[in-house]
């Protein structure tokens, strides 16, 4: 799926496109490699088999996240939260920063 605007995420390997800036919802998320992005979604991904993971804020059920062109790893998918306070992540995505070029940015 191509995206249409300015400030386009893409994957940095392959530059195919993932998100809008739009689509962060918080830039203070940490990934395997570092600094990471919670998004509301993403396109132009293939999202793994699910697993439970201890993160940082506790027990999840996540998936890994891929690039659909070139298969590189992005980040995970939260698919359930086990406590209260961490439901707002379910659905949700998230894509870690040295992983993602910019396009169209002035």
């Amino acid at each position: 799926e191509y995206l249409d605007g300015p400030r386009i995420y893409s994957c940095v390997s392959c530059r195919t496109h993932l998100a809008c800036y739009d689509e962060i919802i918080s830039k203070s998320f940490h990934g395997r490699g570092g600094r990471a992005y919670l998004m509301d979604s993403l396109v132009n991904v293939r999202v793994g088999d699910s697993e439970d993971r201890l993160l940082i804020t506790g027990l999840h059920t996540v998936a890994d996240v891929y690039c659909v062109q070139c298969s590189s790893l992005l980040g995970w998918k939260y698919e359930e939260a086990f406590e209260a306070a961490q439901q707002y992540k379910v659905g949700k995505f998230v894509c870690e920063k040295v992983k993602l070029c910019k396009e169209n940015w002035a």
